[in-house]
């Protein structure tokens, strides 16, 4: 073992029986928050991973909600930890309830790995309803915080999951479902595209929320009917007669 990844063990620990330590006396018993965090990147909607210490799995970015604080407070500060963004556009989406799902076996071995053994009860391993939010982010922006129990942030092809801890992939399906939904029904595309974009940028954006592909005709009908694009000036690039138009949302929706 390298004397980096013996340094990164050593922090893991120390972390970890900080946390169990102090973690009853700071939030709420039983509840938590996980937050799907999607981005629009190089014609892929990804999502942000983190993994769990030195094993292979991964899993959402979420946290715990201090006993003083507001359910949707906790969702924003856990996400500007998270990200070291503000103003983040967040939707509450989701109350993971499954009895079983906190029983995770990764969990318990990492534990035990570097605690020696903790009582059954102890904090972590503790039955959790998580409520669930999913966000929109420029990804090119965010800049991850480290923490003990995280040893790399990813960002990933919402098609290309790896192995996730918990029930954090049904997370991302029903997450993925309910971001198609309100792609249309509260024109959030906005939040994941550039100020101004091409019709053909926007399609790709569609297709990549809703995994197939559209007639470009009819997709540009679609959208010049809802009344929410502002046409702008061509994007020239040197043939004038196939310069494509520019478009912003409608900044009074």
């Amino acid at each position: 073992m390298s004397l980096q990844q013996k340094a990164h063990e050593k922090k893991f620990e120390t972390g970890l029986r900080e946390f169990i330590e102090t973690a009853p006396g700071i939030f709420l018993p039983g509840v938590s928050i996980d937050t799907v965090i999607f981005s629009f990147h190089s014609d892929t909607l990804k999502v942000l991973l983190l993994r769990f210490g030195h094993t292979p799995y991964f899993s959402l970015p979420g946290g715990f909600i201090k006993k003083e604080e507001n359910l949707d407070d906790a969702a924003l500060r856990i996400l500007q930890e998270r990200t070291g963004l503000e103003n983040i556009y967040l939707e509450q989406f989701y109350t993971a309830g499954n009895t079983i799902r906190s029983r995770d076996s990764i969990i318990h071995d990492t534990l035990k790995k570097f605690t020696g053994g903790l009582p059954s009860n102890n904090w972590l391993e503790q039955r959790f309803i998580s409520v669930c939010y999913y966000a929109l982010v420029d990804e090119t922006k965010v800049a991850p915080q480290t923490e003990p129990f995280v040893t790399e942030f990813k960002w990933v092809d919402v098609n290309k999951i790896p192995k996730l801890l918990y029930d954090h992939k049904l997370i991302i399906t029903k997450a993925r479902t309910r971001l198609q939904a309100d792609l249309d029904e509260k024109l959030i595309g906005f939040n994941l595209m550039n100020e101004t974009f091409t019709m053909a940028e926007l399609q790709s954006l569609y297709e990549a929320v809703y995994q197939k592909k559209f007639v470009r005709t009819n997709f540009q009908r679609k959208m010049l009917s809802l009344n929410v694009l502002d046409r702008l000036d061509k994007q020239y690039n040197g043939k004038a007669h196939k310069a494509p138009y520019l478009y912003r949302f409608v900044k009074s929706k």
